[in-house]
């Protein structure tokens, strides 16, 4: 099975799945890992051309593993991803500070349990809520607190994707819990 076959057949088991379900919390769902996962890529690439913290990249991974489309995911848990991490591993041998292999293994090696359970439960997103603060408080201390405040427009980004960030998931676990 080629890989553009491989993402036709999960494209279209997921729509199937989808069209199943179809009910305000799955649409939520969709939006919330869809809408999580673009802001968090955004935040990955200010984090990398800003301050470049450590902390913040580690903390905004977590939340990439937990808010991941469910296509892409089951894209990146098979073949595909094997390679891509075999590759990574290979390149951080050769060059340590240029590819940091364990933040992209981390997609690749959890056992399943542990994936789709914290994925697919509540506690993946209480789990991101908990990430968002933790990336809101960083963000203010790399800026100086609110007292003595050096915000520019980098700040400004950052402090609005993470809005966006905590719009999607209090979205989705309000129509989770409800």
């Amino acid at each position: 099975m080629g890989f553009a076959e491989l993402v036709a057949a999960t494209v279209a088991y997921e729509a199937e799945a989808e069209a199943e379900a179809g009910s305000s919390a799955s649409r939520a769902r969709a939006t919330f890992q869809w809408g999580g996962t673009i802001f968090a890529l955004i935040l990955l690439i200010l984090n990398r051309v800003g301050r470049r913290s450590a902390m913040q990249s580690s903390l905004l991974v977590l939340f990439l593993f937990t808010s991941f489309p469910t296509v892409l995911f089951k894209i990146l848990r098979g073949q595909f991803g094997r390679w891509v991490s075999f590759l990574a591993v290979a390149a951080n041998l050769i060059f340590p500070r240029t590819f940091p292999v364990s933040r992209f293994l981390l997609f690749v090696v959890p056992p399943t349990l542990v994936a789709n359970g914290l994925r697919d439960s509540i506690v993946g997103c209480i789990f991101c809520l908990m990430i968002g603060v933790l990336l809101f408080v960083t963000e203010i201390r790399g800026i100086g607190g609110f007292s003595n405040c050096r915000c520019n427009f980098h700040c400004f980004a950052y402090c609005l994707c993470i809005a966006f960030l905590f719009f999607f998931t209090i979205l989705y676990l309000c129509s989770e819990t409800w």
